[in-house]
Formats: structure tokens, C-alpha cells, sequence
């Protein structure tokens, strides 16, 4: 979803903002910078010099749909332009560029603004639901350019959520009740919509596709990893899960979907859809959360929206902790691009093992990931917390168990950058009491989340040391 940024430009009665070119400058940078990131820029069409000029570029920038209000300091500017902008309670900066010299008299003393803005916007406003963010720079300045392209990623997954929709199909796996949210919570606070459809429907879309519709999809997916070991049959039913839940999708207008993947779909039509959820995130970038989790749907979301590509759903499932990593692991889906090597598509290594027919039941998507950063994530409590983490995805000896995987170790915390132990990590996780599944994506990501997280209101849920005893 592309935000709006509403640009006020602001100074009292100056030639040297135009002598010195700051919002001219201003305005050519940003209308690429903020279109690459899938934003839209609005300029108000005046430059207020008092309160009642500043509610009128408010105004202005609310009717063309802005989120986010940012006021540039060109030269000094009268603290009731700043308090005014403040008090308006939409998500705001303040910028102010460097002195075109330090010599002889002074040209703009917009510092000494920025700093006024900002202590009169913590007057007016609560800072912890309603933060400012503050940039220094010139508009070419790299470093002025990765903080306010960081607000507009956290901005955009923000606003991504408030209009998100989730169709819940099949409910809750069986007993998952660490899974189980709020409706109302999540609604009031993130914005986040939850309609739940029953698992027949796409029972039904399954049964209803056409034969030559899912030869061409089983064609496509063929196309995209090796088929070893899965029946033909299955192949088919794997198709035809993907045809089933895209049309859920699309008729119902939904952003993502989590769905039951066991035990039902296995006592009809007999197979487990992990391989269709790849294949929807991999080409549809739609996000499927497996066993009906909700709150992993809406950190899916989220990461799509920051970074342009839906992560990996995995359980934290094996920690090696005197090696200090941790093996990151799913036998449900994960989008294809991920993957070190070509991927396969196999048999579900655990459904019907034991059993005299054997793990026959619906194909899942097999892969190493690729060696690199990434951030692990999860939106917790009804929607009400984040945890982020980054850390890197490492080599090992041991390919880690058969689905979507990696051994995962370098863990660091974004605000401080003080490195964790993989037993740091698990004290977290337990002590928090954070639901098992966590996102997993490329790139160091978790900075642009937190802010995300403080512009939406979120506790945040932070590290906590191995110790002996009980938690605190």
C-alpha cells in the first residue's frame, strides 16, 4: 500500500532558504526518493510563518490523504508553526539542513529550530504513542537518506496493517493455544480485519478446478523446483490447493491467509497444502500462515510491506548451544527465492510416518537457505508487541532436518548492537513466552521494525540474559 508524505515547508521571512536552495533541493530529492520506495509526495502549496498558516498546510496535506506530515525547517521557524503541526496527531518529522558555511553571519540557524520543534512537540503530544522522528542532513546526504527511507518502510507496513485483511481458513490447529488471538485486540490496535471461513470452501475450489488448470499449475510449479518422490496424484492436489485458496484471496479481498493444515485436509482430500503456501508466497506474494496463525499472517504482512518479499514461517526448532546457533526450521511452506540451491518439491516428511501407507500425504517445498543476514521477527500478543532480532544464517555441518531450513547464529540486538548468545536468544523466547513460530527474511531489517513498532504503539518485546532461576 503506497503512503502519503505531506512536506511543509517552513521559515520565517528569508531569501536565504532560496539563495541557499534548501526547498528547492528538498523537493527534487525527495519526489524520486519517496516514489523508488512506493510512496507519494504532497507539497503544501504555502510556507506558513505562524499557527494559523500551519493548520491551513495541515489541512492541505490531510485532504490529499497524507500519514505522515514532514516539516522542513528552511530557515529559523516560530514554534506555534511546530506545536500546531504537533498537535494535528498524525505521524510526524521534523527536518533540518546543515549551515551552508560557518563563517561570518549566520544563514538559516535551523538547528536551533529543529531543536525547538522538538521539545515543543513533546509538550503537545504523547511521544509514546505518537512519536516524532527528528532528521539532520543535506538532501544528498546518504546517512539523512537511510533514517527517512527507514520511516517510510515502517510507515508503509503501519499502514499496510490498518486496512489489512486476513481470511482465516479452517480456524486454529488443534490445541495451538498460544496461537489463539483477539479479534477486538488486534482490530483496535494494529487495525488488522479476521474473517474466518470454513475449510469446506476451499475443499470445494479444490474439487471444483479444472483439469487443464491444474496440469498448467502443476506445469509452473514443476518449473520451479524438482519433483522427487510425490505422485502425480498429489501434485495435482497440491495444484489444486493453490487454485483453491488464490480464488479465497481474491474473492474475499484478503492480504493473507492462515490456514488449518492438519488434521483435516489429511482425512479429506488426503494431502497437506505446505507445498501450495510456497507456491502462493513464491509467485502471488500472498502470505499463508500455516496452522491457522493469525499473528504470523499479520508479521508476514508486515515484512512484505518493509521489504517487498513475504519471509519464511519457521518454528525455532533445535538449538545447538554450545555451537551457539540455532536451527531455524518448517515442514509447512516457504516462499522459493529463499533457497541456496534449486528446491524440490517432496513428500511431507512426518504426515503418515509410521503408518503402512508411509509419508505419502501432499508434497512440501525442500531447500537450505541461502547464507547471509537476516531478521527474525514475530508480532506477539494480540497484536500488541514486536520481537526483532537479527542475526545471520550460517553453514554448518548438519543440513538440518527435511523441509525449509537454516542454522541461524550471529544474533544482535538493533537498538544497541550488543551481540546475544543462542542461549540469550532461547531465555528470550521462553521467558517472553512468545508463540512458536517466527518470520524469518533476508537482510538486516529489524532497525526499520522497531520503528515501525514505536510508530504503532507496540511494546517491544527486548533480550534477556541466560541466568540460572526463575524469570524475573
Amino acid at each position: 500500500m503506497a503512503i502519503t508524505i505531506g512536506l511543509i515547508r517552513a521559515s520565517l521571512p528569508s531569501y536565504f532558504p532560496d539563495r541557499h536552495g534548501v526547498f528547492s533541493d528538498a523537493v527534487a530529492m525527495l519526489e524520486p526518493f519517496v516514489d523508488a520506495l512506493g510512496a507519494r509526495l504532497v507539497v503544501a502549496p504555502e510556507i506558513p510563518m505562524d499557527g494559523r498558516a500551519a493548520q491551513k498546510a495541515v489541512d492541505h496535506c490531510l485532504a490529499e490523504g497524507a500519514e505522515f506530515l514532514l516539516l522542513l525547517h528552511g530557515g529559523f521557524t516560530m514554534g506555534d508553526v511546530a506545536r500546531q503541526i504537533a498537535v494535528a496527531g498524525v505521524p510526524m518529522g521534523v527536518w533540518a539542513t546543515p549551515e551552508p558555511g560557518h563563517e561570518g553571519d549566520i544563514q538559516l540557524n535551523n538547528f536551533v529550530s529543529l531543536n525547538m520543534s522538538m521539545s515543543i512537540a513533546r509538550g503537545v503530544r504523547d511521544l509514546a504513542r505518537a512519536p516524532v522522528q527528528w532528521y539532520f542532513g543535506a538532501p544528498g546526504d546518504p546517512a539523512l537518506q537511510s533514517r527517512l527511507g527507514q520511516t517510510i518502510r515502517a510507515l508503509s507496513a503501519r499502514a499496510a496493517l490498518r486496512t489489512a485483511r486476513i481470511g482465516v481458513v479452517g480456524g486454529l490447529a488443534p490445541t495451538f493455544y498460544n496461537m489463539d488471538v483477539s479479534s477486538n485486540a488486534l482490530k483496535a490496535g494494529l487495525g488488522v480485519d479476521v474473517d474466518h471461513i470454513d475449510i469446506h470452501r476451499m475443499t470445494a475450489g479444490m474439487a471444483a478446478a479444472n483439469d487443464d488448470t491444474v496440469a498448467e499449475e502443476v506445469a509452473r510449479m514443476a518449473a520451479a523446483a524438482d519433483i522427487r518422490g510425490v505422485s502425480g496424484k498429489q501434485m495435482a492436489l497440491t495444484a489444486r490447493a493453490a487454485l483453491a485458496l488464490r480464488a479465497i484471496a481474491r474473492d474475499g479481498d484478503y492480504d493473507a491467509l492462515a490456514v488449518s493444515d492438519w488434521p483435516a485436509l489429511q482425512e479429506e482430500p488426503g494431502m497437506h497444502p505446505g507445498a501450495a503456501f510456497s507456491w502462493l508466497e513464491e509467485v502471488d506474494n500472498l502470505p499463508v500462515a500455516s496452522e491457522g496463525d493469525v499473528l504470523g499472517a499479520v508479521t508476514q504482512l508486515a515484512v512484505s510491506a518493509v521489504t517487498g518479499r513475504v519471509g519464511c514461517l519457521l518454528d525455532m526448532t533445535s538449538p545447538d548451544l554450545d555451537a551457539d546457533r540455532i536451527l531455524m526450521w518448517h515442514g509447512g511452506g516457504g516462499p522459493l527465492y529463499m533457497a541456496k540451491q534449486r528446491p524440490a518439491w517432496i513428500n511431507h516428511p512426518m504426515i503418515g510416518r509410521g503408518t503402512e501407507a508411509g509419508p505419502c500425504f501432499g508434497a512440501i517445498a525442500d531447500y537450505q537457505f541461502t547464507e547471509g543476514p537476516a531478521t527474525i521477527l514475530r508480532v506477539a500478543r494480540d497484536g500488541q508487541a514486536l520481537f526483532a532480532l537479527e542475526a545471520a544464517v550460517h553453514g554448518a555441518p548438519e543440513s538440518g532436518f527435511t523441509g525449509c531450513r537454516g542454522w541461524v547464529g550471529s544474533f544482535a540486538v538493533p537498538a544497541s548492537d550488543n551481540r546475544l548468545t543462542a542461549r540469550d536468544v532461547v531465555t528470550t523466547v521462553m521467558e517472553h513466552g512468545l508463540e512458536h513460530h517466527f518470520v524469518l527474511v533476508p537482510g538486516r531489517w529489524a532497525r526499520a521494525f522497531e520503528e515501525f513498532a514505536a510508530w504503532s504503539a507496540l511494546e517491544r518485546l527486548g533480550p534477556i540474559r541466560a541466568h540460572d532461576g526463575l524469570p524475573d
